[in-house]
Formats: structure tokens, C-alpha cells, sequence
């Protein structure tokens, strides 16, 4: 299941009139692009709207959102002139280009964009309003007894457990749910447990939800006790009488005239509430902030020879550049000032050639902001050129620079993510994972790409995926380092695109989670956002 479903809304406003009795009849056409490719394809068709230059289309696109993923989207209006499905039959009345994630990373998921591509006339604009499709986000709680399961084993009693279905629309039946097993009851009260919605009837409530009951065996070969059905609609009426269930084995069934039922199970309690995702809370108002640090230490190499991760080709970007791109071109549409906060490490800077940890790239300690991605690489091959590459390579300085900023604003509404981009080399391994571990109960995320061709165990240890990072006996309450290696994205040649949404994807692909989990331990719920209509300005 992608991590999330997103609907857009698309509405115009002072289309071109192409008619000359009648006003146009616009059409939108959506065409995206697959990760990595330039070739558009054609996604969908609204419906056509008779005589109407501020068209609110009733049809909506439907697209999975990934947040690690630039989705490049294209929409074209047409005033539709016969029934022709030939676009060039009909006339263009302007386009928009724009990522999923701007529009998503807009105030209340609203953008508007002026429509252009007819020279020399004003086409008017469009409204393209994003919505998270609500029915996959609630989450089902239940607890379940059972009464008097029949015996099945030969000494002692039955070893029960439960087994969940949800039927599909060709009445086939897909496991999705077993409960624990209860050791040496006939009575058992299994531990409470929570689903998603969606995995139990996928969204229809009346769909069966088949239930079978086994006593467990240590060789696999487990006893069918019996079954029975419900629906998500019976189960929603919480504990009653309509919730307790006969277990029947069919065969037992037909083979005994007598017989009535091999046990009754009780729902004890049910209780649902809706998932926040990472877009209620980017919907609610809260901004990215993106810093990034740089690693200016001796080990990359003489940023004059062409052997250096530095070096400053006037022909391809290097590594540094390459990789700031790739995660910035993301990044930068969550972000509203665009500014974005550059260091550098590991350096002897001027006047004095003290060395320093975390210096600006832009040479202004008051404000180390640059201006958008670009600005960012700008003031990195200016400071290549000013300041002198030494060591050694502190982590802890930038980490901790970070931190301040975001120890400031605990209540949400802002996030911070830390770029540091490496050769992998670290000198202050003990403070850093201490700068860690403090920072873990920070709103913010360290992302690590490691350039070069250096082991990078010490790195892969800092991104406390299989082991959580600890310092003097602490551990980290959250893990938020990724850490991802730039040698596996690089390709070179025509394939470079396609590797550098690789790489961004795989750098981006943790910091929902990792926004999630903040939030959670936290305590704070994303700002209800009333629904917003086309007209509204947000």
C-alpha cells in the first residue's frame, strides 16, 4: 500500500474564450512523469464543461504522494470543439507545471498557478487543490474472548487462536490478522489489538470479515476448531449481544444431529480513531526547515586536482554538488522562506586560519541563510575558494547548531532536517552520538550522505537502524539518522537522472516516520483544517 493517496480538486479561472457565439468548453488533461524519466504520459481526463471559463471540474485525479519522490505534473486545458479524443483537434487554452509536493507543501494544499503557453495572451489561472483520501486512516482497536472452544488436545486442554479475513470483491479471502495464542484453555482472552481499517474490509463496512479458530500445535499441523463471520459494520456496534459469535465446524455439522456448536466468542471492546499521517501535520501548517553542512577536511582531497570529491569541474558537478541537488530539489517545496541555513566543517577559515566547525558558507555568522538551493551551491564553490581544507572532522558542532534552533520550537509547528554531506571520516565519534541522542527528543533529522569511496562503518553504526545509538548508557528515545551512501547512486552517464532520484528517494524516504514519531511521543495532534472551496484564498 503506498504511504499515502492523494485526490486533486482542479478548478480554473478566466480561461481564454476560443468560441466566438459561446464561451469554451475546457477540458484538463494531467499528465506525470515515471521517477527519473523526462517523457510525459498522459494520467487522466477531467470531464468537458459546456460554456464555462471559471470551470470547477467535478473529476478528480487520484495519485499516489510520496514525499521522497519529485512527481513532475503537467496539466493542459483544451476548449473541446467536437467529440474527437485528438487533443490537437481542439483548441489550447495554456498549461501549469508543478510538483505534487508544492502543491501539497501549499497553505491548506492549495495552489494557484497562472496558466501560460499561448503567446501573447493572459490564459487565466488554475487552482489545484490536494486532498489525503480519508477511509485508509482509521485504525480498529478490538479484544476478543471465547467460551467453551472444544478440547482438542488429548491431554490438557485446547492451545486456542484466531484467524482473520477480509473477503475480496471475487470472494476469495486474504489473511489479515492472527491473534496470540493462549496456552491451556478452553476460555480464552486473547490481548487487545489494533488493525487498520482499510486492512480489515478495505473500506467497506459491509464487506465479511471471515474469523477462524485453531488450537495451536508445536508442529504446524494446528486443529481447526471452527469459524464464524461478521462484517466491519457488526463489529463497530462495540460490546452487545449482536457481538457474540457460535464457532461452527461445518463438518462436525453435517456428521452430528445433535450437534450446536464448538464454543461462542465475544467481542469485549471495540473503539476506532483516525491515523495523523506526515500530511495532516505538513496540511496543518508545519514548515521544514532544511540546514545543510558540508565537510571541508583535508581527506577529500586538493580541490584544485581532478581526484578531489571537491573539485570544481566547469563541465559536471561534483559529488557535494550532485548530491545537495538531488535532496534539495525535494526538500526546498516543503519549505516556505526558501532560505535555507549553509555550513561548513573541518576547515581553516580567514582571516585568521583558525579552524573551524561550523562556519558559514556564505561568510555571514549573523545569518548563514542562503537563498534556495541554488544559492546554497553558489555560496559552497565561493567558500571552496576562500578557505583552506584541514581537520579534523566534528560532527558534534553542526549537530548541536541545529538543536538550538529546534529546541526553540517544541510544539510542532516547525521540523528540522540536517543535511551533512561526508567523506565518512569522523574524529568525534563520542560527542556526536551524545549530540544525538539529545537531539532525538528534538523536532529534527539527520540526514548523512557519504561521499567517496571510504568504509563508512562508522556511519552505518550513527544510523541506528538495527541498533538504536547510545551514549554513557542513554540511548536515543528516537531514531532520526539516515545515512545512505553516494557511491551507489553514482552512475554517471545517461542514467545520472534516474540515480539522483534514487538517492533522493532513498535520503527522504525515513523523514516521515521520523516526523510521525516526534509528533506521537509529543502528544500534539495536526490543526484541524476546515475544508477549503475553490474560491477561498487560503
Amino acid at each position: 500500500v503506498p504511504a499515502t493517496r492523494v485526490e486533486l480538486t482542479v478548478s480554473c479561472r478566466q480561461l481564454l474564450d476560443r468560441d466566438t457565439f459561446s464561451k469554451s468548453d475546457p477540458v484538463c488533461v494531467l499528465y506525470t512523469q515515471r521517477p527519473g524519466s523526462h517523457q510525459w504520459r498522459e494520467f487522466g481526463r477531467t470531464e468537458v464543461i459546456d460554456n464555462s471559463l471559471n470551470p470547477d471540474f467535478l473529476h478528480k485525479f487520484v495519485l499516489d504522494y510520496c514525499f521522497e519522490e519529485r512527481q513532475n505534473l503537467r496539466f493542459d486545458l483544451y476548449d473541446v470543439d467536437s467529440k474527437s479524443p485528438d487533443l490537437s483537434k481542439h483548441d489550447f487554452l495554456g498549461q501549469a507545471f508543478c510538483t505534487l509536493g508544492e502543491i501539497v507543501g501549499s497553505a491548506g494544499s492549495r495552489l494557484e498557478k497562472p496558466l501560460t503557453g499561448v503567446p501573447g495572451k493572459k490564459c487565466g489561472t488554475i487552482i489545484l487543490l490536494a486532498e489525503e483520501l480519508g477511509n485508509c486512516r482509521d485504525v480498529a482497536t478490538l479484544q476478543f474472548s471465547a467460551n467453551k472452544l472444544d478440547k482438542k488436545d488429548f491431554f490438557g486442554k485446547s492451545d486456542p487462536f484466531m484467524v482473520f479475513y477480509r473477503s475480496n470483491e471475487d470472494g476469495t479471502f486474504t489473511i489479515c490478522h492472527k491473534t496470540e495464542v493462549v496456552r491451556n484453555t478452553l476460555n480464552p482472552i486473547w490481548a487487545a489489538f489494533a488493525i487498520p481499517v482499510r486492512a480489515l474490509c478495505n473500506g467497506d463496512h459491509d464487506r465479511a470479515i471471515k474469523v477462524e479458530l485453531y488450537d495451536w500445535d508445536r508442529d504446524g499441523s494446528h486443529d481447526f476448531i471452527g469459524e464464524f463471520a461478521t462484517s466491519y459494520r457488526e463489529l463497530a456496534r462495540g460490546q452487545s449481544h449482536f457481538n457474540v459469535y457460535e464457532v461452527v465446524n461445518p463438518r462436525k455439522k453435517m456428521k452430528k444431529k445433535k450437534y450446536l456448536n464448538s464454543g461462542t466468542v465475544t467481542l469485549l471492546s471495540f473503539s476506532v480513531e483516525a491515523e495523523h499521517t506526515f500530511l495532516d501535520y505538513i496540511r496543518g501548517g508545519t514548515q521544514l526547515h532544511f540546514t545543510v553542512a558540508i565537510d571541508f577536511t583535508a581527506s577529500n582531497g586538493n580541490p584544485s586536482q581532478p581526484t578531489s570529491l571537491h573539485y570544481l569541474s566547469p563541465f559536471q558537478l561534483n559529488a557535494y554538488s550532485l548530491a545537495l541537488r538531488a535532496v534539495g530539489d525535494i526538500i526546498q517545496d516543503y519549505d516556505s522562506d526558501k532560505m535555507f541555513p549553509a555550513l561548513g566543517f573541518g576547515a581553516k577559515v580567514p582571516p585568521d586560519g583558525h579552524v573551524s566547525h561550523e562556519f558559514p558558507l556564505n561568510g555571514d555568522a549573523s545569518n548563514p541563510a542562503c537563498r534556495g538551493i541554488a544559492g546554497v551551491l553558489e555560496a559552497y564553490q565561493c567558500s571552496l575558494r576562500r578557505v583552506q581544507l584541514y581537520g579534523p572532522t566534528n560532527f558534534a558542532p553542526v549537530v548541536n547548531h541545529v538543536a538550538r534552533s529546534a529546541a526553540t520550537v517544541l510544539d510542532g509547528s516547525q521540523y528540522f532536517v540536517l543535511l551533512i554531506i561526508t567523506d565518512g571520516v569522523i574524529s568525534d565519534m563520542a560527542q556526536t552520538k551524545e549530540a544525538i541522542v539529545n537531539a532525538a527528543k528534538l523536532p529534527m533529522s539527520i540526514i548523512i550522505v557519504g561521499v567517496g569511496q571510504a568504509e563508512f562503518d562508522a556511519m552505518v553504526e550513527l544510523d541506528g537502524d538495527d541498533i538504536r545509538i547510545s551514549s554513557r548508557g542513554k540511548v536515543a528515545e528516537r531514531d532520526i539518522v539516515q545515512f545512505v551512501p553516494f557511491r551507489d547512486y553514482m552512475s554517471g552517464g545517461p542514467g545520472a537522472g534516474l540515480s539522483m532520484a534514487g538517492l533522493a528517494r532513498e535520503v527522504l524516504a525515513e523523514i516521515p516516520d521520523q516526523l510521525l514519531s516526534y509528533m506521537k511521543a509529543r502528544g500534539i495532534k495536526p490543526p484541524a483544517i476546515p475544508p477549503m472551496s475553490p474560491e477561498a484564498p487560503p
